[in-house]
């Protein structure tokens, strides 16, 4: 046996030594684009929007379409996908709401309820600059980022707060445009009669521009307010002629605007001009046929304002995006709900991110275009959060050829779609 083992090995060494080498494995060809690992899918985060709304109560119209424009930002931004951060994460969005019944007191109870009890992560404020004041005490408290529209009275943003921005032209501009407006049309217009709604905003609104036709010397011959409940105009009307007023500027929101309106030409009162706040940019004005004729009325957004945005879509998709989804034209409220839903999407791809100081970080830094015009906010620790960037539009309804009611933009010139009609008829 142990013979056989030399023999064996030189075998198996002949073999070998014969055998071919094997030619080494081509190393496989690289392709022209290497392929790269795909990104694992982000997770999806959906951030909860806290507000209330007037679905009944005095302020219903005006609110309902601010929400509907909200609600219409909300739908698209899911259905596109929602927002994606760099991370990969993918931020859609999800409404709760309640019914504040235009009730000052049931605003803070609920939005102390959307803070703590449904977690919202931001909130947009009511319609309104009473009911806002009362919900920006809540967002600051509960450090909860909040968007304001339908709200444009000073006061709310000169309290101190650091999370609470404007959408809104303040209300301090509101109508001093409307006095220029006039001054153009007639120079020798002198006696200016100011009634208004005793409310929050009308106030704020008609204060800074009684001053203001003071010091362009105007003689205001009549200031006074009325609650907001009222629906005879008679005594405010007989002093307005007692006192020889040429024009008239005030109101406060749609229906005491528009009963007021009304009933001025009922009763046949020589004024040349007339301006009042909120009700005759709505839709809903024309349906006093011709009581509307004549009156002006400052706007936040009109449909006919060519702003060329740079975030957002333009004017006339907002248009057909709004009337396809609430077959109704849209109101500058419309717009001012989609716009909040603009700015804070704006914030939080700025901030690459979801958390409050961050995108509060990017909102102090915003300074962009929509359609619905330059949005810029104060930063001072004075008037935080101020709108600083946005301009109002003044509107008139006049005739057109087939003697149909419309609104116009008069003023300022530079985007004035029709002539003044003036003497107001």
């Amino acid at each position: 046996m142990k013979k056989l083992v030399p023999v064996i090995l030189l075998l198996v060494l002949l073999v070998t030594a014969c055998a071919k080498p094997t030619a080494p494995t081509a190393p496989t060809a690289p392709t022209a684009e290497p392929q790269q690992p795909s990104a694992p899918s982000g997770e999806t985060k959906t951030m909860v929007i806290g507000f209330t709304a007037s679905q009944t109560g005095k302020f219903n119209v005006s609110s309902t379409r601010q929400v509907n424009g909200l609600q219409l930002w909300i739908d698209q931004i899911n259905a596109a996908g929602g927002i994606k951060l760099s991370d990969g994460t993918i931020v859609k969005f999800e409404a709760v709401s309640y019914d504040d019944e235009s009730n000052k007191d049931r605003v803070q109870e609920l939005y102390t309820r959307l803070a703590t009890e449904d977690n919202a992560d931001f909130l947009i404020s009511p319609y309104s600059s009473g009911l806002t004041a009362a919900a920006a005490v809540i967002a600051e408290q509960y450090g909860k980022v909040m968007i304001t529209t339908g709200a444009a009275s000073d006061a709310t943003y000169k309290e101190g707060y650091t999370l609470v921005f404007q959408v809104y032209t303040p209300a301090s501009r509101y109508l001093t445009g409307a006095v220029d407006l006039l001054a153009s049309l007639d120079p020798n217009v002198k006696k200016v009669a100011f009634v208004y709604e005793n409310a929050t905003f009308a106030t704020s609104v008609v204060e800074a521009a009684e001053a203001y036709a003071e010091d362009k010397g105007y003689d205001v011959v009549l200031y006074e307010g009325y609650d907001a409940e009222t629906t005879d105009f008679g005594p405010f009307i007989n002093k307005i002629e007692q006192n020889g007023a040429e024009a008239i500027l005030g109101g406060g929101h749609f229906q005491d605007g528009s009963t007021f309106a009304r009933q001025i030409h009922e009763k046949g009162v020589d004024v040349k001009f007339m301006a009042l706040l909120v009700a005759p940019p709505e839709p809903d004005f024309a349906d006093l046929g011709d009581a509307a004729l004549g009156v002006v009325g400052p706007s936040q957004w009109e449909p006919l304002a060519a702003f060329t945005p740079d975030f957002g879509p333009t004017g006339e998709q907002f248009v057909k995006d709004y009337e396809a989804a609430y077959n109704e034209e849209p109101s500058y409220h419309s717009a001012g709900g989609y716009a909040a839903g603009l700015v804070l999407q704006k914030a939080i791809e700025d901030a690459d991110s979801v958390d409050p100081q961050a995108v509060k970080a990017a909102l102090d830094k915003i300074d962009m275009t929509t359609f619905f015009g330059r949005i810029k906010f104060d930063t001072s620790a004075e008037s935080h959060g101020l709108q600083i960037g946005h301009d109002m539009v003044y509107i008139q309804w006049q005739k057109d050829d087939s003697g149909n009611l419309v609104k116009q933009v008069v003023w300022p010139e530079a985007g004035a779609t029709a002539k003044p009609l003036y003497p107001k008829p």
